[in-house]
């Protein structure tokens, strides 16, 4: 028996020519580069996530074949390196790599200097003024630039060698500058908390590198942490101490005893809080840990809406004593329409009580009464104050009422850090407070809000419980109207007759019923039956790209919204966004685009915030926002994103993964939006996902039109399946508990 001799390991310096291929969460890549001996670009594999198009890089690595692609150099490790030649020189100048030198510019200054140019700007800045039309302000520019660039090369450099990719090195790099190499070798789990896009796993990745050991209680605290910080993104406030336990011992691998030991010593040192709640048996309580923002949030809002439901105080008192056939008179002759009983009382019980909630499916005539509760306040020169979750929402309550509506993150005026310009010392300036789909407001923003209503304001949260819950931690509209509650509420049930001859109301009721959609004879309900997911995803695309603009003229980026079960698999919302990006906005050599982790951005691209951002815009960019790329400076490193808000917002290209692809969206992510047209890809794949209140909640999406592309077992099982229950939250046991505290 022969031994197959290792294959020796070789240096290739190369420049790199274009990304094929680029995975964000594994690192791997596919790249073509130029090895500067002439002839055809050579493949390279490996990790490489984070090197851009135009840098010189010394790749170590060896040689291998694949059996359909033919040669390819597999990287183990790589550097970047300063290119030595004219053309190596202006490549790597007009790639972008320097903010303020784009490919003309670049030309202009090797045209120039010749291959002098890096060390002229590098030694000599100053003489970058002898460039033609190259003034001392841009000079100034690029030459700080430069020098960031190069503090960054350098730190990266220790970076990469503990397995971190450039674009989180920048990060790392601007939030703690010269400091990043100590912190990252004496508190790399600082990272998971300071820097976004790193999670505990890498710091973890990094803390194993510098020689953090296994089990050291700074590791073991940080997972304890991260683990309530997982759940917080599943939508608990909490969790019972053994469940996180167990969770925690399954994610760090080690003993049980060393976790509940570091569990003691961070609530000692209020890291984290426990608390004894209530629990299902009033026998057996149970031991609930928060992190310390979540229990905060939950305690003053529960305290925050039995103080306005409490007061004495009354800023509209005009509705204690008023004659409400008269009122409801005035309003008929307004508005030309009769309310229904149900309405009628929830009218009256907004503008009566200082808190209350209002409910109800689609077709049902919620908006209809929050219309009528808006102009009989504003008859009696009431301040009204409108707000909604997202943009959409608060444009749609706009042309609702008549009366201007902001979101939520507006009105307060959010500022850096999350703090609002109004509180409980400076409270909004308002009678009537309405919030519409309040079924996507987490506690954290519900907190805040409800802290800026003044006492004697009329609170009045509106939206429909059977949705899917915020994406954010929290059911707070569900906690509301949990029964012994002490807030007031409507839920209106009837759908009314215009409603009843809609395809997709009908069916969104029928969906939370429990009963299959009527999916045959209906001029706004469709399916387009397929079984296996890659076919469901082309199927997908063909809908929106050719048949929904063939037969209704609808238009795929305005009108049509995909909204996936899913984010992953093969008909998930990130497959979806790569195929109908090539469809819709495909590359063509004079568009320019820029490479982000495993995504392409281009001019015309839809996209969507992933992260609260207070830094950007007017009073911040938010998580869910949607917009479109409208620009791309190569030159200036930036992309502009019009959001729909109406607001041009400008993305440092370091800043590419706060966006990701919007043309499939999640169904979670879908919440507080309407859309003309929706798209639902539903597969067997998405199965564990497949509940009543998801497909439930992307059907109420459409204003006009829905089609589903894919297997009828699946959109069975999504209609059987009535959910998984209770998000481990206390907002309704505090609510109780403060109106009949226990003995």
């Amino acid at each position: 028996m022969t031994t197959r001799a290792p294959v020796p390991g070789a240096v290739l310096e190369v420049v790199l020519e274009r990304i094929t291929y680029a995975n964000e969460e594994t690192g791997y890549t596919v790249a073509r580069v130029d090895t500067g001996r002439g002839g055809d670009l050579v493949t390279v594999v490996g990790a490489l996530l984070g090197a851009q198009p135009g840098e010189s890089l010394r790749m170590r690595g060896r040689w291998g074949a694949h059996p359909q692609y033919g040669r390819q150099f597999h990287v183990e490790d790589y550097t970047t390196v300063l290119p030595a030649t004219v053309q190596g020189i202006r490549r790597y100048l007009g790639s972008g790599l320097i903010k303020g030198i784009g490919p003309k510019l670049a030309d202009r200054i090797v045209e120039h200097f010749g291959v002098d140019a890096l060390d002229v700007i590098e030694q000599q800045p100053d003489r970058l003024i002898e460039v033609p039309n190259l003034g001392p302000k841009r000079t100034k520019l690029i030459a700080q630039a430069w020098e960031e660039q190069k503090a960054i090369k350098e730190v990266m450099v220790f970076l990469q060698s503990v397995g971190v990719s450039t674009s989180l090195a920048i990060k790392i790099y601007k939030q703690y500058g010269d400091a990043a190499i100590s912190v990252v070798k004496e508190e790399p789990y600082r990272l998971a908390g300071d820097v976004w896009g790193i999670g505990f796993r890498t710091a973890d990745t990094i803390a194993r590198a510098v020689g953090i050991p296994h089990d050291s209680p700074q590791r073991v605290k940080a997972g304890l942490q991260f683990t309530l910080s997982e759940a917080t993104t599943n939508g608990n406030c909490f969790l019972p101490e053994q469940e996180l336990i167990a969770e925690a011992v399954k994610i760090l691998q080690v003993d049980t005893g060393l976790v509940i030991e570091c569990l003691a010593e961070l609530v000692a040192e209020e890291g984290v809080v426990r608390e004894r709640l209530p629990g299902e048996d009033a026998e057996t309580p149970i031991d609930a840990l928060y992190l310390v923002p979540f229990q905060r949030a939950e305690v003053s809002l529960a305290n925050q809406l039995l103080r306005l439901l409490r007061t004495e105080d009354d800023r509209l008192p005009a509705f204690a004593g008023v004659d409400w056939d008269k009122a409801l008179a005035w309003l008929h002759r307004q508005t030309k329409t009769e309310l229904a009983a149900a309405q009628v009382e929830a009218v009256k019980l907004a503008l009566t009580s200082k808190v209350a909630v209002l409910t109800g499916g689609p077709g049902c005539g919620k908006s209809f009464t929050v219309r009528s509760i808006v102009l009989l306040a504003l008859a009696k020169r009431a301040k009204v104050v409108l707000a909604a979750p997202t943009g959409r929402a608060a444009k749609r309550l706009t042309e609702l009422t008549g009366h201007e509506a902001s979101t939520v993150h507006r009105l307060l005026e959010l500022k850096p850090g999350g703090d609002a310009a109004y509180d409980r010392d400076h409270p909004l300036d308002a009678d009537l407070v309405v919030v519409d789909e309040a079924s996507m407001v987490d506690v954290l923003l519900a907190n805040k809000l409800v802290k800026a209503v003044p006492p004697g304001a009329h609170l009045l949260f509106v939206g429909d419980v059977d949705q899917l819950p915020s994406v954010g931690a929290g059911e707070v509209l569900r906690d509301l109207l949990v029964t012994g509650t002490p807030l007031p509420h409507v839920r209106l049930t009837e759908v009314f007759r215009q409603a009843q001859e809609s395809g997709v109301v009908t069916n969104a009721h029928r969906i939370n019923a429990g009963e299959l959609p009527v999916v045959q004879g209906l001029p706004d309900f469709f399916l387009f039956a397929v079984d296996e997911p890659e076919e469901t995803a082309k199927l997908t695309v063909d809908v929106v790209a050719r048949r929904l603009p063939a037969k209704f003229g609808l238009d795929p980026w305005r009108d049509v919204q995909v909204l996936a079960p899913m984010h992953r698999g093969p008909a998930g919302a990130a497959a979806l966004n790569l195929l109908l990006q090539e469809t819709l906005t495909p590359s063509r050599p004079e568009v320019p685009e820029r490479r982000f982790g495993g995504r392409i951005f281009r001019v015309r691209d839809k996209v969507t915030q992933i992260r609260n951002n207070y830094d950007k815009g007017a009073n911040g960019v938010f998580n869910g926002t949607l917009g479109v790329v409208t620009a791309l400076n190569t030159e200036q490193q930036t992309v502009t994103v019009h959001t729909d808000e109406g607001e041009e917002v400008d993305y440092d290209f370091a800043e590419l993964d706060e966006l990701t692809h919007a043309y499939a969206l999640t169904i979670h992510r879908s919440q507080g939006s309407e859309y003309p047209c929706v798209v639902v890809p539903i597969t067997t794949s998405a199965w564990m996902m497949l509940q009543r209140n998801l497909l439930y909640t992307a059907v109420t999406r459409a204003k006009k039109l829905v089609v589903l592309v894919g297997s009828r077992r699946a959109i069975e099982q999504a209609v059987r399946n009535a959910g998984s229950g209770h998000r481990h939250t206390a907002l309704d046991l505090r609510l109780r508990e403060l109106v009949s505290p226990q003995p």
